[in-house]
């Protein structure tokens, strides 16, 4: 039977973003120094298939330090962050410890503690439970940071100072909804201060911006990501509020619900920044089976952001 065509628009830029490859890298240079085992706390990103390679590497993953037995191997924290009583636990046990947390995310630590110094009250937009919104909440005393999560919570907040109030965001946040609830923030507290540069790392708003481009002009939409990474759940949600009608986060080809793309001949293609570019190759083959496949790039920005690796693990470091 003759294959029905299907024009694959696919998103650039996608994928791996600066701080994954510096945190994915991290563990994969810590296994090549130290040897195995490398404990690592947390998921190192959020990406099934980037963590089961990993641990078939040699890394054992934790979700907290006293899963750790007392050990001289390296314990890496994850790129979102970590709350101070993290490392000061692994201090505290002695631990090699070796932070990859994304230094966008660590940018926002650093903003939060310098608030908090200058006596202001600290608004954190994010999502409840995330690791990185634990890990930021947690650079302060308790008490210290409220959380909002939506427009609703910006209405009914009510500080303690509306003089002394400042706010901070989530790195992996819809670009769109997180500028709704700070120009409510805005417009209830002239006085509040922001970050001198937006939170909302550059990947993020690029990967999104990518997706708006794309999906009023296809009929379907492709995601490649995990259920649990904030990032990848936004570009789905993104796709939906541009008209895209089916727009499905797929964690890899084996995951596609076939059903839904029955009679379509447009599809766009996107990955959250812990999705390797390998799952992606691997959708496109998928479609490649089933439908007769011409595939077109569509660009929004050049990405050439590089971060180095954590101290410990530079080259000169085992000198």
């Amino acid at each position: 039977m003759t294959k029905p065509p299907l024009k694959i628009l696919l998103c650039s830029p996608r994928g791996f973003c600066a701080g994954v490859v510096r945190a994915i890298d991290a563990v994969e240079q810590a296994l090549k120094l130290y040897g195995p085992p490398v404990y690592v706390r947390h998921e190192i990103v959020h990406n099934r298939f980037v963590v089961d390679g990993l641990k078939a590497k040699g890394a054992i993953f934790v979700e907290e330090l006293d899963e750790i037995p007392d050990t001289a191997a390296p314990v890496i924290f994850s790129a979102h962050g970590v709350p101070k009583s993290v490392p000061a636990e692994a201090q505290e046990r002695n631990f090699l410890a070796i932070d990859a947390t994304c230094p966008l995310v660590t940018k926002v630590h650093r903003e939060a503690e310098i608030h908090h110094r200058r006596g202001r009250e600290v608004v954190l937009v994010g999502h409840a439970r995330h690791p990185e919104v634990v890990g930021t909440m947690g650079q302060l005393p308790a008490g210290a940071v409220t959380l909002v999560e939506t427009i609703e919570d910006a209405r009914a907040f009510t500080p303690r100072d509306p003089g002394a109030l400042a706010f901070v965001t989530q790195t992996t946040l819809s670009v769109d909804d997180t500028r709704e609830i700070v120009e409510c923030l805005r417009e209830r507290f002239p006085a509040i201060v922001g970050p001198h540069k937006e939170d909302i790392c550059y990947a993020t708003t690029n990967r999104q911006e990518a997706v708006k481009r794309v999906a009023p002009h296809v009929e379907a939409m492709i995601v490649v990501g995990a259920p649990n990474s904030s990032n990848s759940q936004r570009l789905r949600e993104v796709a939906e509020r541009e008209g895209c009608h089916i727009a499905d986060l797929v964690q890899r080809a084996a995951d596609i619900d076939w059903t839904r793309f029955g009679a379509i001949a447009s599809l766009g293609i996107t990955a959250g920044a812990s999705a390797p570019e390998v799952l992606v190759e691997e959708i496109i083959e998928a479609f490649a089976a089933r439908y007769e496949v011409s595939v077109e790039t569509v660009s929004t920005a050049d990405e050439s952001v590089f971060f180095p690796l954590p101290r410990q693990l530079r080259p000169d470091a085992a000198a």
